[in-house]
């Protein structure tokens, strides 16, 4: 017989044992996999049972409820919708506001509250911008400038089956750095002049610094000649400063020259004497209004008698001769 014809002779226990093998690892893998898929349908079914899904949001508006000289208070609304049948936790809120690449600010608002059951929620993120802090890292953002800005938030939520998510964000926009108008005292055209009681016009001219309009509602002021008030008041007169450009305002006021003294006198020789503006005006911006200071002080002023033909009131122009 031929060495091929013989059989191969194998114990009858090692291959039992390689069946029990062969059927352990099987069993094994078959095991997993069946546990797997069956933990997979569970959650599945237990998703579309009772409606677990993601949230969303959106920004819905933001809002420039109060800008002045120092700093612009900016609120964003961002609106959230919840799908599920319990209430989320919105644990964080991270934010930044930049401008062409630049940081102008950030921060982390924790623990900001709980979105509704099935429900949509508006929240309201509150930011600041110092103009300050602004100005002093970028020195070549200038005051009455409009700055393009981008807001990036992230609400960071915790959601049943999937765990915590960061819901991100963007707004893009323009805020302005405010600069205050320049004032001066062109004429003062008296209406009545007596030393007991003198009504007078102050002539004012408004230079508009701002790469935008203002809209002028309304200016409290108060005057000063020779370190003497000659009148203080409120004026509702409407006008508009065109962007980087020049307007004139009239003001009433009443003094009683006798308080002055020899400074009057001086005034009136052309001697010249020191007067001083202060006050605020109110205006409307494309931001939302604003109240921005105006002052003028260290001028000094020579009052020359101009009457002319025709003239019912004396005008007297002011030669303002400030350092």
């Amino acid at each position: 017989m031929a060495s091929s014809d013989n059989p191969d002779i194998v114990e009858r226990g090692d291959k039992e044992k390689d069946h029990k093998e062969d059927d352990k690892d099987e069993g094994k893998g078959g095991f997993i996999e069946k546990v797997k898929d069956f933990i997979q349908d569970v959650g599945e079914k237990i998703e579309e049972a009772i409606g677990f899904g993601k949230p969303t949001a959106d920004v819905a508006a933001i809002h420039i409820p109060s800008i002045n000289l120092e700093k612009a208070e900016i609120v964003v609304d961002v609106l959230v919708k919840n799908p599920n049948p319990i209430p989320i936790p919105l644990i964080d809120i991270n934010y930044l506001i930049e401008s062409d690449g630049r940081k102008l600010v950030s921060g982390l608002i924790p623990d900001t509250g709980t979105i509704h059951a099935h429900g949509s929620e508006t929240v309201k993120i509150p930011l600041t911008v110092i103009y300050d802090d602004i100005k002093s890292t970028y020195d070549d953002i200038k005051p009455g400038s409009i700055i393009p800005y981008k807001i990036k938030v992230e609400l960071i939520v915790d959601v049943p089956i999937f765990g915590r998510l960061t819901l991100p964000l963007e707004k893009t926009g323009e805020i302005p750095i405010p600069y205050k108008p320049d004032i001066d005292i062109e004429k003062i055209q008296f209406k009545r002049f007596s030393f007991e009681e003198t009504v007078a016009v102050l002539h004012l001219k408004l230079e508009n610094k701002n790469d935008f309009d203002l809209g002028i509602n309304a200016l409290d002021y108060e005057v000063w000649l020779a370190d003497v008030s000659i009148g203080a008041a409120e004026l509702s007169e409407s006008t508009k400063l065109d962007k980087n450009g020049i307007g004139h305002i009239n003001i009433p006021i009443t003094f009683k020259p006798k308080d002055f003294g020899s400074a009057l006198w001086d005034m009136i020789r052309g001697k010249g004497t020191g007067y001083t503006m202060k006050g605020n005006i109110d205006v409307d911006t494309p931001f939302g209004a604003m109240k921005l200071p105006i002052s003028k002080e260290g001028g000094t002023t020579r009052l020359k008698k101009n009457k002319g033909e025709g003239d019912d009131d004396d005008n007297v122009d002011v030669d303002d001769d400030e350092d």
